[in-house]
């Protein structure tokens, strides 16, 4: 089971759009998953509680792991493929 959440400023419009596109990735590869979208406040006091944490480039500078957690950093939210090829390369 691989729990991931979506990291945007305010953890509305943006997080929630990342969270459905990184739940379609898991889906595609069959992966049990958990996902979950929220703000970049709320994600700095709960990161320990997920496998994965994706976020834009500028706010995962301000995420720091915890335990066993890994930051995707995204150059551009809205491609597919980069979110895709990075989620996949944590997973291998």
């Amino acid at each position: 089971m691989v729990k991931l959440l979506a990291v945007c400023g305010n953890g509305m419009g943006t997080s929630m759009l990342m969270k459905l596109k990184a739940k379609g990735i898991l889906d595609k590869y069959k992966i049990q998953n958990t996902c979950e979208n929220c703000s970049i406040g709320q994600a700095k006091s709960g990161i320990g509680a997920y496998d994965i944490v994706i976020a834009s480039t500028h706010l995962a500078s301000q995420l720091k792991p915890n335990g066993n957690t890994k930051i995707i950093s995204l150059k551009n939210i809205l491609d597919v493929k980069e979110m895709e090829n990075r989620i996949m390369e944590i997973l291998k």
